[in-house]
């Protein structure tokens, strides 16, 4: 049996994917496996960029650039700067976003 890459995961055997003969493995890993870095916010992103820069005054507009749709960049690119994963990156802005000011 042949093993294929993804990512940081291996395959050894047929994927079973209940439901959907058609879904494309990568997107599905990505999603289910890998987490969905999709953002749910619960204010608007401007208010949550002004309070993560009050709180880090290191962080840039351009560090904190981000389109709907397109998280994984905004993401990938705090990550790097903070030093931190994408995950962690996440539940901080969402954290801010649903709360009053900075989350602890």
């Amino acid at each position: 049996m042949k093993q294929v890459s993804v990512s940081h995961f291996i395959i050894n055997r047929p994927v079973d994917i209940p439901g959907n003969n058609g879904v494309n493995i990568v997107v599905f890993l990505k999603k289910h496996i890998m987490g969905d870095h999709k953002l749910k916010l619960e204010r608007p992103w401007e208010y949550v960029k002004e309070m993560l820069k009050e709180n880090d005054l290191e962080l840039t507009d351009e560090d904190l650039y981000y389109v709907p749709g397109r998280e994984d960049e905004l993401l990938e690119r705090l990550a790097k700067k903070k030093n931190r994963t994408k995950q962690e990156i996440k539940i901080l802005i969402e954290s801010i976003s649903a709360n009053d000011g900075i989350a602890s």
